[in-house]
């Protein structure tokens, strides 16, 4: 045993001394290059010290209760809704990539959970009865996207209401569905925006919602609610429509410019 240790003993002088007569890439002996890395260090120690950091991580908080914004997202691949999370309950509907109109689908989401190792999200469906809402798996959704607008049709006083963070940015009178074709009280949303129509009867710009009438309206795919132009604007305010919500053209076309795909709808 003292054998060994004495081996190591002098195995460790050797490197020692082979260390100190080791040169360094530039042929100068490398304790001459541990004195200018000495020196460097010396240096460096003098310089200032560092500024304060340009972005500091703050602390989470929850959202607000006054939130305002409301989330969207497309659907990137078909899937079923069920009524509750984990693909459980009942299925309810299913959701399309596109629409009827051919356009990206959109839900508006919410609520959302972790389940089994999966997210699920609850989203509002566009299918009767209206309000229904189901529960599709998170991977089946893109990215959210999210609006702080809101629309509010008031069918007793014929009139659409634009909020923006709770704030009015824009008020119209409308034309809403007849009485054997009313429009559907309810919280909806827009999923389309389409415009260039060959018939001047939908005027210059249209929104397609989530709402549904259990009468055929004029909304192409029938059923669907939309909010529209006129080519009659002498009918404004009143019952005038198979359902649909008709704005006169300057009124949509100003709306158009404020109310962007995605925003929450409520009629009542």
């Amino acid at each position: 045993m003292r054998l060994a240790l004495v081996a190591v003993l002098v195995a460790a002088a050797v490197a020692g001394a082979i260390v100190v007569v080791e040169r360094d890439g530039s042929g100068a002996p490398a304790s001459a290059s541990r004195s200018g890395g000495i020196a460097l260090a010396r240096s460096a120690a003098s310089l200032p010290p560092p500024a304060a950091p340009a972005f500091r991580v703050g602390k989470p908080r929850l959202i607000d209760g006054h939130e305002t914004r409301a989330r969207s997202a497309p659907v990137a691949r078909r899937a079923v809704a069920f009524a509750e999370p984990g693909g459980r309950g009942q299925a309810v509907a299913t959701v399309e990539p596109t629409t009827e109109e051919g356009s990206t689908n959109i839900v508006l989401v919410v609520g959302e959970t972790t389940l089994g190792g999966g997210s699920w999200v609850r989203v509002r469906l566009p299918s009767l009865p209206n309000g229904r809402t189901g529960w599709v798996p998170r991977r089946a959704l893109g990215g959210y996207a999210f609006v702080r607008t809101h629309l509010v049709v008031d069918r007793a006083h014929l009139t659409a209401t634009l909020l923006r963070d709770d704030r009015a940015v824009f008020r119209a009178p409308i034309g809403i569905g007849v009485p054997a074709a009313p429009t559907p009280p309810g919280e909806f949303y827009v999923r389309v925006k389409l415009a260039g129509f060959d018939d001047p009867f939908y005027g210059p710009v249209a929104f397609g919602t989530s709402g549904r009438s259990a009468v055929l309206t004029d909304w192409p795919g029938g059923g669907y609610i939309g909010i529209h132009g006129t080519n009659a604007p002498e009918l404004i305010p009143g019952r005038v429509s198979h359902g649909c919500v008709r704005l006169r053209n300057e009124d949509i076309v100003r709306l158009s410019r404020l109310m962007p795909v995605g925003t929450p709808v409520t009629i009542r």
